[in-house]
C-alpha cells in the first residue's frame, strides 16, 4: 500500500535549496490531510549535516544517501538511487522542483516506475483522497487540472516561489535513515563544473528580478538594469531577443525557452511582451513593465505600467527606490 508524501531535497554545493523549503511546507499540510508521514530524500557528498534543517521544515524522516558517486548530479546515478527508495518503501507521491535537476530527476523517475507525472504545477491540493494539481498552459492564459487517479507513486514537479514557506519549527528533529547507495551503471560522464560567481540572487529562485528586452539596445545597456536590480537586491533577466543578440548570456533568459520564474515582483523593461516570454514569468504575482510603445503587449498582463523610454525612466526608478530603502 502507498504511504508516504516524498520531497526530493534538491542542494547544490551543501546548501539546500529554497524550493525544498516551500515543497516540505506544502508537503507538510498533505500528508496531514492524508494521515501519512511526510519524508525528505536527500543525496549527495557529505550531506547528513543538512537533514536537521529539513526536519525543522517538516519532514518527519529524511532518506540520507551519502556517496562519492553522488558529489554532482547525474540522472543515471540519482535515478537509481531514488528508484530503489521509492520501491521498497512505496511513497504516494514524490515531489520535485520545476528546476533543471527536478524536470530531469522526475521524468525519469516516472519512467522507471511506469507512473504518472505532473509537471510545472503552480497547486496542489487533497481532494476526495486524490492529489489534485493545477499547471498552466497556452502562457498562463488557461490552466489544466490534473490528478494520477491510480498510478502510484505520483510525480510532481512544482514551480519555484508558487508555495508558501513555514516558519521553521526550531529544534524540531526529523528521524534520519541512512540508506544505501547503489547508483548502478552511470553513463554521464562529468568533467567540467563552470560555476558563475554572482553576489545577485538565482533567478528562478528571487523575489524580485529586473529584465531587459530589445528596448535596451545593447549589451553596454544591460548594465542599467544591473544597476536597477542590484539597487533593489534583485535578480536580473532578459528576454530571448537579447540573448539572440548576444547581449547577455543564455542562463539569465527567461521565457518557454529559457527559465520558468514566479517572483514576488518582475520588472520588464524594454520587453515588448511576446507569448514566448509571457510563459516564463506569467505566473508573477505583481508585473511592472516600462515600455515606450503603448500598444505593446506585456501591459496586458502587467499590474502597472509605465509608458516611458527606459533610458529615462530606469534611472529616475533606480534612485527612488534607493530612497525608499535607505
Amino acid at each position: 500500500m502507498a504511504k508516504g508524501i516524498w520531497v526530493f531535497a534538491e542542494q547544490r554545493d551543501a546548501k539546500i535549496k529554497k524550493v525544498t523549503y516551500e515543497l516540505l511546507s506544502a508537503g507538510r499540510g498533505l500528508a496531514d490531510q492524508l494521515g501519512e508521514e511526510l519524508c525528505a530524500v536527500l543525496l549527495g557528498k557529505d550531506v547528513a549535516g543538512l537533514a536537521a534543517a529539513l526536519g525543522e521544515y517538516g519532514a518527519d524522516k529524511v532518506y540520507v544517501v551519502d556517496n562519492e558517486k553522488l558529489a554532482e548530479y547525474t540522472c543515471d546515478a540519482y535515478v537509481n538511487v531514488v528508484a530503489d527508495l521509492a520501491k521498497a518503501n512505496e511513497p504516494t507521491a514524490v515531489f520535485f522542483g520545476y528546476t533543471a535537476v527536478g524536470r530531469d530527476l522526475g521524468a525519469s523517475l516516472a519512467q522507471r516506475l511506469a507512473t504518472g507525472m505532473v509537471s510545472d504545477a503552480v497547486s496542489v491540493k487533497v481532494d476526495g483522497g486524490q492529489l489534485v494539481f493545477d499547471r498552466p498552459l497556452y502562457a498562463g492564459k488557461a490552466f489544466v487540472t490534473a490528478s494520477c487517479a491510480e498510478a502510484r507513486p505520483v510525480i510532481a514537479a512544482m514551480r519555484p516561489n508558487v508555495l508558501a514557506i513555514n516558519e521553521p519549527a526550531a529544534g524540531k528533529q526529523a528521524e534520519v535513515v541512512n540508506a544505501d547507495a547503489n547508483t548502478g551503471d552511470i553513463r554521464q560522464k562529468i568533467k567540467e563544473v563552470a560555476m558563475a560567481i554572482s553576489s545577485r540572487p538565482e533567478l528562478t529562485e528571487a523575489n524580485i528580478i529586473v529584465s531587459g528586452g530589445r528596448g535596451v539596445k545593447n549589451a553596454e545597456s544591460m548594465k542599467l538594469i544591473e544597476e536597477l536590480a542590484d539597487a533593489i537586491g534583485a535578480a536580473v533577466g532578459c528576454s530571448r531577443a537579447v540573448v539572440d543578440a548576444g547581449w547577455y548570456p543564455q542562463s539569465q533568459q527567461v521565457g518557454q525557452t529559457g527559465k520558468t520564474v514566479s517572483p514576488n515582483l518582475y520588472i520588464a523593461c524594454g520587453i515588448s511582451g511576446a507569448i514566448q516570454h509571457l510563459a516564463g514569468m506569467s505566473s508573477s504575482k505583481c508585473i511592472v513593465a516600462i515600455n515606450k510603445d503603448e500598444d505593446a503587449n506585456i501591459f496586458k498582463v502587467a499590474d502597472y505600467g509605465i509608458v516611458g523610454d527606459l533610458f529615462q525612466v530606469v534611472p529616475i526608478l533606480k534612485e527612488e527606490l534607493k530612497k525608499l530603502l535607505a
